[in-house]
């Protein structure tokens, strides 16, 4: 068995995952890799909870404020992209810590993703113009002729999703269906994953004032400064969705505040459901345990060989 290790602390939005990972970072010495597909880009540090100035002082990070909102990242190039940097990290370190709440992110380096064709702008911004002007319906009925065995099993509402894999029936001439082997990769270092989690209602209730104090430390004011290139796929995330539409004049602030708080609480439901399929994951009881107590109970699985 390899002697290098990469930790993975993961776990619904709100949870507490921030000093729990930098604590980890602390005691084994060694940087944390994001893995939050939102924090990888500049300019929505706060809507995207990213770490603090003081955050990013105390442990080095990577793929935190990588990326300016117009450009296109996905989860293939992120494992391409960590898993080349593990190659240089562990040749100093013998553990390192990759921490967020991104399911794909987090999929793509622990058990690989299906070898899928990178999209061609011209394919891509063809499509999305399609979804502006003629809305998601046709799209799925396009899709249901293209791919009927991923049209009986993909979200309807998600429309990214639908539009992706229309990218890939288009540019190969194949069904989407026909690149997802869900085959999981073997990795040349070790794997341990470790959940975050809490009791529902105290969840939820940490995520109303994580919400609250977003727009304290200025939320709305970012979202104006992005709001020219609200079209981006990049800022089409759970509080910039909201905040738009208030600036937009559609809605009443308190009303978008209240439905951030709503889809976050959505999203990390989402988080959770994925999670449960994932036996590999050894769960921290944070209503519980006390830091000290996660943090020995997770050297004490590390030190196993």
């Amino acid at each position: 068995m390899s002697s290098k290790t990469l930790v993975v602390l993961l776990g619904p939005t709100g949870v507490g995952k921030t000093e729990l990972s930098l604590l980890l970072a602390e005691r084994f010495e060694c940087p944390i890799i994001n893995a939050d597909s939102r924090q990888i880009y500049q300019d929505i540090e706060i809507g995207t909870a990213a770490p603090t100035a003081e955050e990013l002082a105390r442990v080095k990070h990577y793929f935190v404020h990588t990326l300016s909102l117009d450009e296109y990242y996905s989860a293939a190039e992120y494992e391409k992209d960590v898993l080349s940097l593990l190659d240089e990290l562990f040749v100093t370190h013998d553990t390192v810590v990759l921490s967020g709440g991104s399911m794909m992110y987090i999929d793509a380096v622990t058990k690989g993703i299906d070898d899928i064709p990178t999209v061609d702008e011209e394919t891509r911004t063809m499509l999305r113009e399609r979804l502006d002007h003629e809305g998601l319906d046709p799209l799925l009925a396009e899709l249901k002729l293209l791919d009927p065995t991923y049209y009986d099993i993909v979200d309807k509402r998600n429309h990214k999703r639908v539009v992706h894999a229309l990218e890939i029936c288009y540019m190969t001439g194949m069904p989407y269906t026909s690149f997802r082997t869900n085959s999981q990769k073997e990795r040349p270092f070790r794997i341990v994953k470790f959940g975050l989690r809490r009791e529902r209602d105290n969840l939820f209730s940490r995520i109303n004032q994580r919400v609250d104090q977003m727009m304290k430390d200025g939320f709305l004011e970012e979202a104006k400064k992005v709001y020219p290139l609200r079209h981006l796929n990049s800022l089409n995330t759970v509080g910039y969705k909201e905040l738009f539409r208030v600036l937009d004049g559609e809605w009443e602030l308190q009303m978008a505040v209240e439905r951030i708080k709503k889809n976050t609480r959505v999203y990390a439901k989402k988080q959770m459901t994925w999670y449960k399929h994932d036996a590999e994951i050894h769960w921290l009881d944070a209503d519980k345990m006390g830091v000290q107590e996660m943090l020995k109970m997770i050297e004490n699985e590390i030190m196993v060989r």
